[in-house]
């Protein structure tokens, strides 16, 4: 079957000769569609399969390694051999000595869901498809730690093609104890490699050692399939001379590669070779000391069938990609703009690429299905609650159950009663895999954060599915953390916020306002006036009367009383407008609309505070999503200026210099790469209503009884905008 590829653009390019862009350096010279970003995403799905291009790579990509989201080079070659001759489309690094050519890089392109490349390799045209399914409504699918790679010959007039891929021991985390092995059931083959000894949920350098990489392909219709392991001079030196690898002899040692060949024969038009990359780990995380698993091991317990499902899978996700793709432009470009939408394209596949779906090990039960999601680049906590604070306009839109699937595994600890102080708890665990929580009672600290966080999540959760059952059974919980709120939210002991690197502060006006959302968000789920009150009251004191504004109320204070000359985003205002809670007038948000689009814009947009000169990329989509448009523009127009400045090329960091105001260089990233919080960018799509997005697959999800309809259908949307949803 031929599929289309996921593109705006046809074939056909000029190239430029390769050895011209590599010897310039030059970007320019190889086409980047929509625009240029820091990092291409190859395969990411979750915090330990997080692969990337790094986008000044791009123009060498035959010689170019790929990156762990981490920064650590790993392994990953593509080789198409055409009448003979073999060309390297990537990562080959040492091309003059093998006899392999550099193909000719012409094009890249990154969709939600796909990252392209199109290279002439001689006479044929090909294009390789990064392809990592984001489909959080089919558990099943989204569960799975594999990622795609498709090659496609689009041009050929009667040429034999084969195709080859390998990847190498440094995607195992510790090259030098791994080692391969090799499996074949029916048609499907698969190469694994592990660490020796390696203990159950040990890491480094944020790389997992206790799993397996896997390097999967079945011999398609007009194709057949080979394998080898050993050294890569030898395995692809094999491939060169015959064109596959069955007849091949290689030893495994330190930089070995392990490698499958397609040999497709003559190609008159077009073809396509599938390949499968993963890393699984069948207990995937330690939550409270029991193991749990990714949820595909319920239907495909082993690694032969869940890698044969994928494979299998692959026609259906790919259409389902295609339409998602398509109607997440279009409701982005609708909602804010086209570099509106080119932001929202680049954080679809890094915000679900932190997290593991799962279920328990030893019952499988498909009932008990919990979400996890690691704090990267910073200290790998556990279900941070201001990491899932963030990232949750983006499961709004795609599916508003991921917000409870990744408060569930805290709530049942704290409804246990292991955690004993008054204020919600900070994360689940020190460190990924382990959600053994705190039972010393030593959590990072963030008593008003984490509390107003949770108070707001889980209204947002029940406005957005009509679920209150699961709302309902930790009601004590919640009203617990809004009398704390209540009593600790005014005259405010110095603590630490969500941004943390800011240092704490006493009377800190954006957690006040936190906190008297958080207030008024319990009074809605709990249906309880007397906290609707007191959050209404709050937000009447602390704009009202001023005491977080300066004297004209021209902005709100970063720290009250009597700093009027100093200033923080207020972005925890938004949830106020998503939710539509009304707790602070609309006076607030005009006054905040005109300060943030006079007073305090560098070049590349608004510092979190006046003692900084970096910006949060997510804090400024949430707080741009109070805005009218002119003013939001801005925001969004700042971002995609950092986004595609060529200045750097981690994965998407959401801390960068916004300003030269203190001396450093606006635009360069700082600390945080490939964070899933950059789901904070959807904050302004989210004003269209929950689930608004419509293409994804519900076809595996267990059920779940709900007692109404979403409570919001949305908030401010563009009702033209909302229909076209509704009968997508």
């Amino acid at each position: 079957m031929r599929f289309d590829l996921p593109r705006s653009l046809g074939l056909g390019s000029v190239c430029a000769s390769f050895f011209g862009v590599f010897s310039g350096s030059n970007q320019g010279q190889v086409t980047h569609h929509p625009v240029l970003p820091p990092s291409y995403p190859l395969a990411v799905r979750n915090p330990y399969l997080s692969t990337w291009m790094p986008s000044d790579r791009v123009h060498r990509l035959p010689y170019a390694d790929s990156q762990f989201w981490a920064g650590q080079d790993l392994g990953w070659s593509v080789i198409a051999r055409v009448d003979g001759q073999a060309y390297s489309l990537m990562g080959v690094p040492d091309l003059e000595a093998s006899g392999i050519r550099p193909a000719t890089v012409c094009r890249a392109e990154f969709t939600a869901t796909h990252s392209l490349f199109e290279l002439t390799a001689g006479p044929v045209s090909l294009t390789l498809d990064f392809f990592s399914p984001v489909s959080p409504s089919n558990y099943l699918r989204q569960s799975l730690p594999f990622s795609y790679l498709t090659v496609h010959v689009t041009r050929s007039q009667g040429h034999d093609i084969q195709i080859y891929s390998d990847i190498d021991g440094r995607w195992t985390g510790r090259e030098r104890r791994s080692g391969p092995t090799f499996e074949e059931h029916g048609d499907l083959a698969f190469h694994s490699v592990s660490v020796e000894d390696a203990r159950t949920y040990d890491e480094e350098n944020d790389m997992a050692l206790w799993g397996q990489v896997l390097l999967a392909s079945r011999p398609g219709n007009v194709s057949s399939l080979s394998a080898l392991a050993g050294g890569p001079k030898a395995v692809r030196g094999h491939f060169m001379k015959h064109g596959d690898l069955s007849t091949g002899d290689a030893i495994w040692s330190h930089g070995s590669v392990v490698a499958l060949a397609h040999d497709l024969g003559t190609v008159a038009g077009e073809a396509s070779v599938n390949f499968a990359v993963g890393y699984e780990r069948e207990k995937a995380i330690n939550y409270l000391g029991e193991a749990y698993t990714g949820y595909y091991r319920a239907e495909y317990p082993t690694t032969h069938e869940a890698l044969s499902f994928f494979l299998n899978d692959y026609e259906d996700a790919y259409w389902e990609s295609l339409e998602f793709d398509r109607e997440l432009n279009t409701f982005a470009t609708a909602a804010a703009g086209p570099k509106y939408a080119d932001i929202v394209a680049l954080s679809t596949r890094q915000a679900y690429g932190g997290i593991d779906l799962t279920i328990p090990n030893d019952s499988l039960d498909t009932d008990d299905v919990l979400a996890f999601i690691k704090e990267l680049s910073s200290d790998g906590n556990i279900n941070t609650i201001d990491i899932i604070m963030p990232a949750f306009p983006i499961y709004w839109v795609m599916d508003p159950d991921w917000i409870r699937l990744l408060l569930e595994p805290i709530m049942r600890y704290l409804d246990a009663g292991r955690w004993h102080l008054p204020y919600t708890i900070h994360d689940l665990g020190t460190h990924y895999p382990h959600a053994i929580g705190h039972d010393d009672q030593q959590a990072e600290a963030m008593p008003i954060e984490e509390s107003g966080n949770l108070l707001i999540l889980a209204l947002a959760y029940m406005q957005a599915t009509g679920d209150t059952d699961w709302t309902d059974q930790y009601t004590a919980i919640f009203q617990q953390y809004a009398d704390y709120l209540i009593d600790n939210s005014i005259n405010m002991a110095n603590q630490l916020s969500s941004n943390d690197a800011a240092g704490p502060l006493p009377n800190e006006t954006n957690l006040a306002i936190k906190a008297t959302v958080g207030i008024k968000a319990f009074g809605e789920l709990s249906g309880n006036t007397y906290y609707s009150q007191i959050g209404d009251e709050y937000a009447d004191l602390f704009f009202t009367q001023g005491l977080g504004t300066d004297m004209e109320q021209t902005h709100f204070v970063l720290e009250y009383p009597d700093f009027p000359d100093s200033w923080k985003t207020p972005y925890n205002i938004y949830p106020d407008v998503l939710l539509g809670l009304d707790t602070f007038p609309r006076e607030a948000h005009e006054m905040s609309n005109k300060f943030f689009s006079t007073s305090v814009r560098g070049e590349y947009g608004v510092p979190l505070d006046n003692r900084q000169d970096w910006a949060k990329s997510d804090w400024n989509m949430w707080l741009a999503g109070t805005f009218d448009e002119d003013t939001r523009d801005e925001f969004v127009d700042d971002l995609w200026a950092f986004m595609t400045n060529g200045k750097h090329n981690w994965p998407f960091s959401d801390r960068y210099v916004a300003t030269s105001a203190h001396g450093n260089e606006p635009g360069a990233p700082i600390l945080c790469r490939a964070r899933p919080t950059v789901g904070g960018h959807f904050a302004i799509l989210a004003l269209k209503g929950p689930a608004s997005i419509q293409s994804l697959s519900i076809t595996h999800k267990p059920g779940r009884k709900t007692s109404k309809m979403p409570l919001v259908k949305s908030q401010g949307a563009d009702s033209e905008l909302v229909l076209q949803a509704e009968m997508a």
